[in-house]
């Protein structure tokens, strides 16, 4: 189908919300309606040519008492689905009173089998049909939908002469239709939603191209599976099944490429379930693993509830929500928004050598490296490809998060595992409705022998080709031309401009306190006193207060730790038990920060920090001779006292495209300054003059 083509199916499916459901429903409702007819009559005239055999075939099952009639039906029909009411959707437009008409319409969805029944259940479109009758469109909706003028079918339309009258619908033009469809019903509504957004078929193609080209010469006779976690439409699953196998057609391999996926919305789901049975690429929509029976693509939450428990795959390919809160999630295990450490999952927890757990859970904010610890949860290590993940993420999963944070420890997992291979920065408005900029991971256990131990930084940011017309935010494509030059960029493996090669070590730090000694100024005194004996924790000590009064006589200690011998010694003096609580108001109520005072030390003799002069500070790994010289050449020459709290110490990795890309521009010269004010002068000479009337 050429891009003429496309237009004006899109262009008839769009004039049917505005031609049948204008005034009579809400413009909000018009995706709700318009979606599922859609996916409904490209199965429907899939249906149509073997509909009088199918019937027949049912009959003699039923006359023969044979209760599993799927796999026969199937195969009347070709498909993984069918239905055996005696209406077809064109069948049904005949029908002009309203009633009798949602009563065939109804007997006619529930002809469908079992997993069509799932698509149409997601998409709610009982209660639409309830909708449209009520509002009497139902007949109208169906008549456009069956108009000769269009075909949504996988298969052309042939005029007598056998030559293509109307081209087919394949699969990865229908899902870019749907999303196009579905962005313009958003629009026209004013809806916008934070982090979600689908993936446009450039991108997909990227991302295809990425995960499997540089292997293409590794792909044998051999069975490959690919998964996406956040799958839509299922356009990145098939466009990379198809990719793969192109690849084994060029070196003349036999392979199966399955594809697994999850989907969230329920829309989106039904969509992509309808389109892989009706293309073939899910002959079962279930599959047995171990005891168990799955659906190659699962519907839910892939945070909360993993559909593929225990499998790995060859390819993980996705572009997962960015900036989505992950709180509906928690929910969902009964947890509350601040219980996030209570979320146990295999998948987001790894235990180190040691038994230590290592949590890779992210701020409740945004769920974006969840998607991507399951992914590498997902990896292959028993074969020779092992696993490839590219996943789209925005830039906040380059560096959010402290040292120690779950998003911090995921990167450190990935790179001191030198997992990572490469990342690519995204042109910016390269998303249908989002101008941010875009980073591709691409991580293998498989890494080639030149890349062990190195992290490639690809600056892809000026790779785009500007679209003629803007598609919502998106003013620019990833075409051909571009996606062949990032891939050289990865393949080449070598510095340019726009590819930077560096060690693992190059993205670790180490977060740690840096300390300076409390120095404290004491003193005895009424006004301390009242105070003191005013907090519930220290109510008992007046009597023992009121002596060390009379013993100190109202001296000034410069020394901590004398001030405190001194109380020490008085109180043994008047008969009274030294406690801890003694120690800690004398600090409270009769001590302050004094700069010329000695250094307050602990009760083993070491120093006591000074909360207030607490500092923090980030030493790259590749620091040279590490923590202790930095503390000697960066921190000691201006503050003598300082020491770094050990205890403290914690790693954290953080990549930055802008410390290693950035171009500043260009400031202007003086000379072109002047020339700029000198023309502002000579356009407005004379006018305060005429202004003030002068």
């Amino acid at each position: 189908m050429n891009q003429s083509q496309y237009n004006q199916l899109f262009s008839f499916i769009w004039n049917i919300a505005t031609d049948v459901l204008v005034y009579a429903f809400e413009k909000g409702e018009y995706k709700k309606i318009i979606m599922p007819m859609m996916v409904l009559r490209r199965i429907d005239v899939l249906l149509e040519p073997t509909k009088e055999h199918l019937l027949a075939q049912k009959k003699m099952l039923d006359d023969n008492n044979i209760n599993n009639q799927d796999p026969i039906l199937f195969t009347v029909t070709g498909y993984p689905f069918y239905n055996t009411s005696l209406f077809t959707m064109k069948t049904l437009k005949s029908e002009t009173d309203p009633l009798r008409l949602k009563m065939n319409f109804t007997d006619y969805l529930n002809g469908f089998s079992k997993d069509v029944q799932d698509i149409l259940d997601k998409f709610h479109l009982r209660q639409m049909v309830d909708n449209l009758t009520e509002a009497e469109r139902l007949g109208s909706i169906i008549e456009k939908f069956t108009d000769d003028k269009i075909n949504l079918s996988n298969k052309p339309v042939l005029n007598d002469d056998g030559n293509v009258k109307l081209p087919a619908l394949d699969n990865h033009t229908m899902g870019t239709m749907f999303e196009e469809l579905l962005r313009k019903f958003n629009e026209e509504n004013n809806v916008t939603e934070a982090g979600e957004h689908f993936t446009p078929r450039d991108y997909v193609k990227l991302l295809a191209d990425l995960a499997v080209l540089p292997v293409a010469d590794k792909i044998t006779d051999n069975t490959y599976n690919i998964y996406d976690g956040a799958c839509g439409t299922g356009g990145i699953l098939t466009i990379a099944q198809d990719s793969i196998q192109e690849i084994a057609e060029k070196l003349d391999k036999r392979v199966i490429v399955n594809i697994y996926g999850q989907e969230l919305q329920p829309e989106t789901y039904a969509t992509c379930k309808a389109d892989l049975m009706i293309s073939g690429n899910i002959k079962s929509f279930q599959y047995a693993f171990g005891t168990q029976q799955r659906e190659y693509i699962a519907f839910d939450s892939t945070i909360s509830r993993d559909g593929h428990a225990g499998e790995n795959f060859d390819f993980c390919i996705s572009n997962p929500p960015f900036g989505t809160p992950w709180k509906e999630d928690l929910k969902k295990r009964g947890l509350g928004e601040n219980e996030k450490k209570k979320f146990t999952d295999s998948r987001f927890q790894l235990l180190d050598k040691d038994g230590n757990e290592i949590s890779f859970i992210p701020d409740i904010g945004d769920c974006q490296m969840m998607f991507l610890a399951n992914n590498l949860s997902r990896m292959r290590d028993d074969t020779p490809l092992g696993t490839r993940i590219v996943e789209v993420h925005n830039g906040s999963s380059l560096f959010t998060g402290d040292a120690g944070s779950g998003a911090s420890n995921l990167r450190q997992y990935i790179i001191e595992n030198d997992l990572l291979e490469a990342i690519v920065a995204m042109p910016e408005k390269d998303f249908y409705n989002t101008g941010i900029g875009t980073f591709v991971w691409v991580i293998t256990n498989r890494k080639e022998d030149r890349r062990k131990g190195f992290v490639q930084l690809i600056d892809a940011t000026e790779i785009k080709t500007p679209l003629r017309k803007n598609l919502g935010e998106k003013n620019c494509e990833t075409a051909e031309e571009d996606r062949k030059a990032i891939l050289k960029l990865l393949m080449d493996f070598e510095e340019t401009p726009q590819s930077k090669i560096f060690p693992n070590n190059e993205f670790g730090y180490w977060s740690v306190k840096v300390c300076r000694p409390l120095r404290l100024k004491s003193q005895i005194t009424n006004n301390g006193i009242a105070l003191c004996i005013q907090d519930k924790k220290f109510k008992d000590m007046q009597d023992w207060l009121s002596r060390l009064f009379e013993e100190t006589q109202g001296k000034v200690y410069l020394d901590f730790n004398l001030f405190i011998k001194e109380a020490k010694a008085a109180t043994k003096k008047h008969g009274f038990k030294w406690k801890k609580s003694n120690r800690d108001a004398l600090q409270r109520y009769f001590s302050e920060v004094c700069p010329d005072a000695e250094i307050v030390v602990d009760d083993n003799g070491c120093h006591v920090p000074d909360k207030d002069l607490e500092d923090s500070e980030i030493i790259p790994f590749r620091y040279e001779n590490g923590i202790e010289a930095f503390l000697q050449n960066e921190i000691l020459p201006y503050t003598p006292d300082a020491w770094i709290d050990k205890e403290s110490i914690q790693t954290g990795y953080e990549l930055s495209f802008t410390k290693y890309f950035y171009k500043p521009k260009q400031l202007r010269t003086i000379e072109e300054i002047s020339k700029d004010i000198r023309g502002i002068e000579e356009r407005t000479d004379g006018l305060l003059n005429e202004i003030l009337g002068k």
